[in-house]
């Protein structure tokens, strides 16, 4: 099956020997996707990559099966698959809302942060720290990849909002508001109804990240949540990781009134390759049974140490061996870009895979095959300037907007 998938790469390589040769390109889609994906700034707004980065052993410099391993994203898979950059989340999962427990999360996040230094670090003849749309253009020049870095689970800040600065200081450029459970800064969208939205504290939080320069990530939040969000925003949000729900009815998926509220705001929907968020799975009475047991087992995956996490990664790279998933497919996935394009516009779409975090869909399995969103694109008619929007012009263009809006008031604070 990889060397179907690897089609398109062999493609690439041969239009590329082309160009350099003076050889006229074919006019087939393949041909015409390759030289879009090659030539388009091409960004993944949400990896899990950190929770594999802090495995013993794990080496981002080295290709990865992603078939014998869970890993999905390393330097030479992103290259291979025509990845300039993605955002790697520092994420910390949810546990008791306590000082002591705030202190212990904030921590952990410290030395996510430092976990990716040090790599970007270590690999800095391949890859490069991005904070900017202009880093991650001035990267791909240089023909290396563009390491961007969220927050995923604003639990990370606790009740402190002063950190919200401090971590935009180490590079933080969004912070994604919460995660499968409430915090208190609002509630999510698989939790039990506790703030009704927005808390008091999250009203204050959305105000700071529009200070500081800090995009607004509402992947996960309750819809009540997001609306209360677009009601107090002055900066455009960003979905990291949602698909729509009008084609796969899960909590996590956003309503088309919920994409043309956030396109009206100006945001920008990240269509994310999660199996279960794209196509409504297959009933499996036994797989279910079996995913139910590790949940149940690791708690739900919230607030595991690290070799707890550990444990139950093999877990569930077990599980789903002995009772595989039947998988969406790439097809599937762009049906929700173009049900996002139809009714939220060309200008309020994107791509957040979640690799490493559960994503993946047949055909688009980890980042050596991303060019097979492209062709699947080119072959549904998108022009390509409507495909640079979605690898992450649209995207950018939030980034920037963002920023604009953080340094008006940093300016207005210098003036007073």
């Amino acid at each position: 099956m990889r060397n179907k998938l690897k089609t398109f790469s062999i493609i690439w390589i041969t239009l590329i020997s082309g160009i350099c040769f003076g050889v006229e390109k074919p006019g087939t889609p393949e041909q015409k996707a390759a030289e879009i994906h090659r030539s388009v700034l091409t960004i993944d707004s949400h990896t899990d990559t950190p929770l594999q980065l802090v495995q013993q052993g794990f080496d981002m410099s080295v290709w990865h099966d992603a078939h014998n391993v869970y890993s999905k994203v390393d330097f030479p898979r992103m290259k291979e698959g025509g990845l300039d950059g993605a955002f790697f989340a520092v994420f910390v999962s949810q546990g008791p809302r306590n000082p002591d427990a705030c202190e212990k999360v904030m921590q952990r996040a410290v030395m996510l942060f430092d976990t990716i230094d040090a790599v970007v670090s270590r690999n800095n003849n391949v890859a490069g720290l991005a904070i900017t749309p202009a880093d991650a253009i001035r990267l791909k020049r240089l023909d290396k990849r563009a390491v961007f870095i969220g927050i995923e689970n604003g639990y990370a800040i606790g009740k402190d909002i002063s950190l919200i600065s401090t971590f935009y200081l180490r590079g933080a450029r969004y912070i994604t508001l919460c995660h499968s459970k409430n915090n208190d800064i609002c509630d999510s969208s698989t939790d039990t109804i506790e703030h009704n939205g927005l808390s008091p504290f999250g009203i204050e939080v959305v105000r700071e990240l529009n200070h500081v320069g800090v995009m607004i990530d509402v992947s996960h939040i309750s819809d009540k949540s997001l609306r209360d969000v677009l009601s107090i925003t002055e900066a455009p949000v960003i979905a990291s990781h949602s698909c729509a729900k009008a084609l796969c009815d899960n909590p996590r998926n956003l309503s088309d009134d919920l994409l043309e509220a956030i396109a009206r705001n100006g945001g920008v929907v990240q269509v994310c390759v999660f199996s279960d968020y794209v196509k409504t799975p297959v009933p499996d009475p036994k797989r279910d049974s079996a995913r139910a047991a590790v949940r149940l087992k690791f708690r739900d995956f919230d607030g595991l140490t690290d070799e707890e996490m550990k444990a139950a990664r093999i877990e569930w790279k077990t599980m789903n061996i002995k009772f595989p998933q039947k998988l969406a497919n790439v097809s599937d996935f762009v049906d929700h870009i173009d049900h996002v394009v139809q009714v939220a516009g060309i200008n309020h779409v994107g791509i957040g895979t979640d690799f490493d975090g559960g994503g993946g869909v047949e055909g688009c399995f980890d980042a050596s095959e991303m060019g097979n969103i492209t062709l699947e694109l080119v072959k549904r008619g998108y022009s390509k300037n409507e495909i640079r929007k979605i690898w992450g012009g649209n995207l950018m263009r939030v980034m920037n907007k963002t920023y604009e809006i953080g340094r008006k008031y940093k300016l207005s604070c210098r003036c007073n």
